[in-house]
């Protein structure tokens, strides 16, 4: 007798986009499982087959990714093992197992040099290790199985875990003048957005064996530089007297790694394959500051 419920496994439950996974809206018959580390090793083939043999999976989301991109650059090995082993591995699982997988990349495998918002067509060029090491994933993840979906996304934020919404938020606490990066634009995205994205892929394909596949980009609609970013969210708040936002250059800010100065992603193809539009970043950036009002920053 089949099993009334549909398992996913979700991968990194316990990064941005991972959590916003576990708290999205599921339709009553699927079920969610996202290990803890010391129970799925995602560079361990062993262990994600260990996984499998316990769980009859539907489906695979891996939003599962090392992110520290400055870090990367020193530190090679760690990135391709989680960014580009652990997803041909769990191409490899989902293929023999006869189920899809969507797999979360990033606008870091384009080299920023395009004066217009990246389609999913556009030549990749990633500057750095990081992007390096998620379009070794993507290209595993295709050519591992065929019925897989890479999602792009960037300019993560939420009221989870670290990203630029809340450091802002933090050292704007504390500082009357912040220096922010004017020079490098993008998508802020919300992590809550990026998760209903992914049950709305990860839904059609279990549901529809012809489903599209391939490369998708998902952002929320709209573009910012990090300083007008980080203007708006000062903008938003009240209580509190809000710091003075400075615009530098990428030159006044050097980092270990290369950032591409455009990061904007068209969603075109996302809407037309998969019906999901994209709202506004200022709105969701708005759930999000409603969000931690009142909370302790995680």
């Amino acid at each position: 007798m089949a099993d009334p419920v549909r398992h996913i496994l979700v991968t990194g439950g316990a990064g941005q986009v991972g959590l916003e996974l576990m708290r999205a809206r599921w339709p009553d018959d699927v079920r969610l499982h996202a290990p803890e580390r010391d129970d799925l090793d995602l560079t361990d083939a062993d262990s994600i087959a260990r996984l499998f043999a316990r769980t009859p999976f539907a489906a695979v989301i891996n939003p599962a990714a090392y992110t520290a991109v400055d870090k990367a650059e020193d530190d090679v090995a760690a990135a391709f093992a989680v960014n580009a082993v652990g997803p041909a591995l769990l191409a490899e699982a989902t293929q023999r197992a006869g189920v899809p997988l969507i797999h979360v990349s990033t606008d870091y495998v384009f080299d920023g040099a395009s004066p217009d918002a990246y389609d999913e067509n556009d030549p990749v060029g990633p500057l750095g290790v990081y992007g390096a090491s998620k379009l070794a994933g993507e290209l595993a993840v295709r050519s591992g199985n065929p019925r897989s979906v890479v999602l792009r996304t960037a300019w993560v934020f939420s009221a989870h875990r670290a990203n630029f919404l809340k450091t802002m938020l933090r050292v704007g606490a504390q500082n009357p003048t912040l220096r922010v990066v004017a020079d490098q634009k993008g998508c802020p995205t919300s992590a809550a957005d990026i998760a209903e994205a992914l049950a709305a892929v990860a839904l059609r394909l279990m549901d529809d064996a012809a489903a599209p596949t391939g490369v998708y980009h998902f952002v929320n609609a709209g573009e910012a530089t990090w300083h007008e970013f980080a203007t708006r969210i000062f903008a938003e708040q009240t209580g509190f007297a809000a710091p003075t936002v400075e615009a530098i250059t990428t030159a006044d800010y050097p980092t270990r790694a290369h950032r591409p100065a455009n990061s904007r992603l068209s969603t075109a193809r996302i809407t037309r394959d998969f019906g999901v539009q994209p709202r506004p970043w200022e709105e969701a950036m708005r759930d999000v500051l409603k969000e931690l009002e009142g909370e302790t920053v995680r």
